[in-house]
């Protein structure tokens, strides 16, 4: 790259977990030369927990987060029922931890579409940002505000019930859960049930309406031809917590499948680069070029082959119509698949909470101690890589996590680019509303940037614009 004119930057990227910053460079036409999406947090939890007793891994790494906090400790937890040497929970474990992982995909994906996407589906991307926000939306669509806000508490409820608490809770242990799941806690949550599957079936009608108003504008926004990875169930459905990893090309080839999630080693590679603190994991046999690829809620439905439960089937049956049954593509198209999700992770709490085995004492087993371990599960951003070794000491001695954002890491800076080359590129003055659609690009990935929580309203945005000399021309900024 020749040495640029002018450099953009925008930071924090805003209404996202976690604090990143883009950086778009332009030469002295306004042509965009390079864009990217840099993670500039260092977390370092891989190191944290080395030396520490395998048994209390499933509880520190979930600090990790405090958005999908269950997520990382439902992971950690399979990796070690695997070190005490159990393959297979008990009926009443599994189905306890599966209904925490589904309260958790609920609440997230409902505050990720209501509190963080919903202002610029709404507002469009180029209104005013004094109104394109969540506050924004609490004033012109109450109704739908109240209802976000309601279906959010209802998946931290389930969570509650299940692991302990909210946030950080304790519920999965090596082996199984510390708990069963008693009728009083199950009776608090079976009023409001049949409410959220119908505000579930309504927010996928919200997000398959825009897409199909918007689709010949969305089709080519931030859209690449990419690979997608997620696990499935071993008669190919979709298995949000528990699976073997299979990835199909754009046109839906199958580049690998049924793939053992210790056996991941020998299909993905991660690359390092200097200007993020982020790694670039890619399928091997494609190399690093050719080989990066997509996770989610959009890859998860291009993936698997059917969805086990009836209202979400329908639903997945139309989203694929739209492609003639390939791969959709459209980087938008991840808002409505996710509300496919939404919408599956209630029909499977329905079902379990009138499942007695949840009431059940057998909770917990042990097995032949063993010192490594992989697990693999599709947390609402992705699929999330958690790899360990532990010692004869019981200390953790090596961890890999590969999260779900970090999947997406090359997807991100390629949509980045795309928007940036489509819509600043010769532009001879950049206004918030250009650069808030490199925001959109990123929101669309639902990212947590550093597994981190941040405060609201501590995240404004600051855009500076620089001559090729360095000095600054110009300086905007949004709290």
């Amino acid at each position: 790259m020749s040495a640029p004119a002018k450099r953009v930057i925008i930071e924090p990227v805003t209404r996202v977990e976690g604090h990143g910053k883009v950086s778009i460079y332009m030469d002295e036409q306004n042509r965009v030369q390079q864009a990217r999406l840099h993670i500039v947090e260092f977390r370092g939890f891989e190191r944290f927990i080395q030396g520490r007793p395998y048994w209390e891994v499933p509880v520190l790494v979930q600090r990790l987060c405090g958005i999908c906090p269950v997520s990382h400790h439902l992971c950690a937890a399979k990796a070690m029922d695997q070190i005490v040497g159990v393959d297979k929970l008990t009926p009443a474990a599994e189905k306890i931890r599966r209904l925490a992982h589904y309260g958790q995909t609920f609440q997230s994906h409902a505050l990720h579409f209501f509190h963080l996407c919903s202002p610029d589906l709404l507002f469009g991307f180029d209104a005013d940002p004094a109104i394109r926000n969540v506050i924004g939306v609490i004033r012109e669509y109450p109704d739908l505000a109240k209802q976000g806000v309601l279906m959010r508490k209802y998946g931290q409820e389930v969570i509650k019930a299940t692991v302990g608490k909210k946030i950080h809770g304790t519920g999965a242990i090596p082996g199984g859960v510390n708990k069963p799941l008693s009728v009083a806690e199950r009776d608090v949550l079976l009023p409001d049930l049949e409410q959220m599957l119908e505000w579930a079936v309504a927010t996928v009608k919200i997000a398959k309406d825009y897409t199909a108003e918007h689709l010949e504008t969305l089709k080519d926004f931030a859209t690449s031809p990419t690979n997608h990875v997620s696990i499935v169930r071993q008669d190919g459905a979709m298995d949000l917590y528990d699976g073997n990893l299979r990835a199909v090309s754009p046109e839906g080839e199958r580049i690998f499948d049924g793939v053992k999630p210790m056996e991941y080693t020998d299909y993905f590679q991660e690359e390092v680069r200097d200007w993020s603190y982020m790694k670039f994991p890619f399928i091997k046999s494609l190399g690093r070029e050719e080989g990066w690829y997509r996770v989610g809620p959009l890859s998860r439905v291009n993936v698997c082959d059917f969805i086990d439960t009836p209202a979400a089937e329908k639903e997945r049956q139309e989203f694929m119509a739209l492609t003639n049954g390939k791969p959709n593509n459209i980087t938008m198209a991840y808002h409505w698949t996710r509300m496919i999700e939404l919408l599956h992770a209630i029909e499977k709490i329905r079902e379990l909470l009138h499942d007695p085995d949840l009431q059940s004492d057998d909770l917990v087993l042990q097995g032949e101690r063993r010192e490594e371990a992989v697990a693999i599960i599709e947390a609402p951003r992705g699929s999330l890589f958690h790899h360990y070794q532990v010692n004869e000491q019981d200390e953790v001695v090596m961890a890999n996590l590969i999260v779900s954002t970090t999947h997406n890491n090359t997807a991100m800076n390629t949509a980045v680019q795309r928007v940036a080359e489509d819509h600043l590129d010769g532009q001879p003055e950049l206004t918030e509303g250009m650069l808030n659609h490199v925001e959109v690009a990123i929101r669309a990935y639902d990212p947590c940037l550093s597994c981190a929580t941040h405060a609201l309203g501590q995240m404004p945005l600051v855009v500076s614009l620089f001559d090729h000399q360095g000095n600054l021309i110009a300086r905007k900024s949004k709290a």
